[in-house]
C-alpha cells in the first residue's frame, strides 16, 4: 500500500517536504523546502528518510519553503530525477544561490564574533554553499507543459497544472497503478488566490482521490483584489503628500512584480505624486527578468501591456539598485520614496537598513503585503511592535505600519472550499502548510460544506492511502 509521509509543511506553513512511497514502485518526494521562523533550526536536523532513496523529486514552485532545502538534500545523496517547470528552475537556481549567499554571511558574521570569545565551536556552518547549489542543477531536469502528463515509469503518471500562485507554479496530480486500480493524489503546493494582476487564475483540479491541500489562510477570507488595490493606492498618495517615504518589505517572486504592475498603472493614469520608486533587491530584479523571459505565461493584461508598451514591469520614475552602493545612495532621498527591498519576512537583507534609518519618523509608512511567519521581525512589527532591535539598535516605531492581506498569492478560505469542492471523486483530504489553530477551522469548514472528513496532518505521520 502507498504511504505518504510529511517531514514538513504538518501543522506549520513552512518546510514542504512530503514522502510518497508507492509499493513495489519508485519513491517521490515533493517539495523539499526550507523552514522559516520559529521552525527554522529543524534545517540544520538530518533527513528523517534517506536521501538516496529518493527515485523523483517533483517541484511545486519555486518559494524558498518549498526548494529551500534541495541543495542539502542532494549533498546528503540524492541523485535522482526532478520534475519542475521551467520557470520554476530558472527562479530556483536565483533563489538558492541567494540563499546559500546569505547563509556564508550570516556564518562569517557570527563567526568573527564567536572567535572574539573563544567560541568559535559553537558557531554552526552554512547548511549549504554555492558549490552544492551547483551540484543541485548539474542534476536531471525535466520540464513538465501545464495539463501534459508524463511517465515516470510504468504505470506511474504526473501531470502539471497551473496554481495560479507564481510563476511557473503547479499543483501535481499524481497517478499509480495499485493493485490493479488506478489511483490519483494531488499535491496542491500552493494556490493562487485568483485576484493577481500578473498570473492566469488558479486552474481546476479535475479528479483526485486523495488530496493534499495548504491551509495557510485557511481561517479567513481576504479583502477583495479592488479593495486592496485602493488601499494600497491610498496609503501611497497620503504619504507622498505628507512629503514621506514608503518601505515595503517585499517577496522577490511575485509579490514584487505585483507591486510593479500597480506602480506603472498608477503611473500611466498620472496617480503617482512625482517621487523615486526603488528596487531595492538583486534577486527581486534577476527575479523580474525571469517573469520578463517567460511573458507567455502571464496574465493577457499584462500581455498587452507589453505590447502596447513593449514592457511588463518597466517605466520611468523605476530605479533598479543593483550594488551596495547605489542601495546606500537611497539614504540621500530625503523624501518621496518608495522603496521595494527584501526580505519579506523583514529577517534580512536590504530593508533592515532602511527600517534602522527610516522607522522612527511619523511621516513614513510601513506596508506589509504578504505572510509573516511566526518568530520573524516582520511579524513582531505586525503583531504591534513599539521598539525592535536592528544592528544591536532599538529603533522606536513611529511610521504607520499598514497589512493589506489581499495581494495574498495563497487562496483564501472561500477560494480553498470553491477549488476543492469542483474535484470530481475525492475521498480524503488531507490539511498541510498552515498554523493549527488555522486548520482547526478550515478543518470544521470544510467537513460542514463538503461533508467529508478532513485530516490535519502530524508531523512525520505515516498516511496509508
Amino acid at each position: 500500500m502507498a504511504t505518504v509521509t510529511s517531514y514538513g509543511a504538518a501543522k506549520v506553513v513552512t518546510g514542504s517536504c512530503h514522502l510518497l512511497a508507492i509499493e513495489g514502485g519508485p519513491t517521490l518526494l515533493i517539495d523539499c523546502g526550507m523552514f522559516q521562523g520559529q521552525e527554522e533550526d529543524r534545517n540544520y536536523k538530518p533527513f528523517d528518510f534517506d536521501p538516496s532513496e529518493v527515485d523523483y523529486l517533483l517541484v511545486t514552485h519555486a518559494h524558498l519553503d518549498h526548494v529551500g532545502r534541495i541543495p542539502k538534500l542532494v549533498k546528503e545523496g540524492f541523485t535522482g530525477v526532478i520534475y519542475a517547470t521551467e520557470a520554476t528552475q530558472d527562479l530556483a537556481e536565483i533563489i538558492l544561490l541567494d540563499s546559500a549567499k546569505i547563509m556564508k554571511e550570516d556564518y562569517n558574521t557570527h563567526y568573527k564574533k564567536a572567535q572574539r570569545r573563544g567560541k568559535e565551536d559553537d558557531v554552526m556552518e552554512p547548511l549549504y554553499e554555492e558549490t552544492d547549489v551547483e551540484a543541485a542543477f548539474d542534476l536531471t531536469w525535466h520540464h513538465p507543459e501545464y495539463d501534459q502528463p508524463l511517465t515516470l515509469q510504468e504505470g506511474i503518471s504526473v501531470t502539471f497544472r497551473n496554481a495560479g500562485h507564481i510563476l511557473g507554479s503547479a499543483f501535481i496530480e499524481i497517478a499509480y497503478q495499485e493493485r490493479g486500480v488506478e489511483q490519483t493524489i494531488v499535491f496542491s503546493g500552493d494556490i493562487g488566490n485568483n485576484n493577481d494582476m500578473v498570473l492566469p487564475d488558479l486552474e481546476k483540479c479535475p479528479h483526485a482521490n486523495t488530496l493534499y491541500v495548504e491551509s495557510t489562510y485557511g481561517d479567513r477570507d481576504h479583502q477583495s483584489a479592488d479593495a486592496s488595490i485602493t488601499e494600497f493606492k491610498r496609503i501611497i498618495i497620503d504619504t507622498m503628500h505628507n512629503w514621506g517615504n514608503v518601505l515595503i518589505p517585499s517577496f522577490a517572486v511575485e509579490r514584487t512584480q505585483e507591486l510593479l504592475c500597480i506602480l506603472k498603472e498608477m503611473y500611466d493614469r498620472k496617480e503617482l505624486p512625482e517621487c523615486k520608486i526603488f528596487l531595492d533587491s538583486p534577486m527581486a530584479t534577476r527575479a523580474t527578468a525571469v517573469y520578463r523571459n517567460h511573458a507567455d505565461l502571464l496574465s493577457q493584461e499584462c500581455q498587452d501591456i507589453k505590447e502596447r508598451d513593449g514592457t511588463v514591469f518597466d517605466f520611468e520614475d523605476l530605479v533598479y539598485t543593483l550594488d551596495v552602493e547605489a542601495s546606500k545612495a537611497i539614504n540621500d532621498v530625503d523624501s518621496r520614496a518608495i522603496i521595494i527591498a527584501g526580505s519579506g519576512m523583514c529577517n534580512g537583507g536590504r530593508i533592515l537598513h532602511h527600517f534602522k534609518n527610516r522607522l522612527w519618523n511619523r511621516k513614513n509608512a510601513v506596508i506589509f503585503v504578504g505572510y509573516q511567519a511566526v518568530g520573524t521581525l516582520g511579524r513582531h512589527i505586525v503583531d504591534g511592535a513599539r521598539w525592535v532591535k536592528i544592528y544591536h539598535e532599538d529603533i522606536l516605531i513611529k511610521a504607520s505600519v499598514h497589512t493589506i492581506n489581499g495581494f495574498s498569492a495563497h487562496a483564501d478560505q472561500k477560494a480553498i472550499v470553491k477549488w476543492i469542492s469542483q474535484i470530481e471523486d475525492l475521498n480524503r483530504i488531507f490539511l498541510i502548510h498552515g498554523e493549527e489553530d488555522k486548520q482547526v477551522i478550515l478543518r470544521s469548514v470544510l467537513e460542514n460544506a463538503l461533508h467529508q472528513n478532513v485530516h490535519i496532518v502530524e508531523p512525520g505521520e505515516v498516511i496509508y492511502l
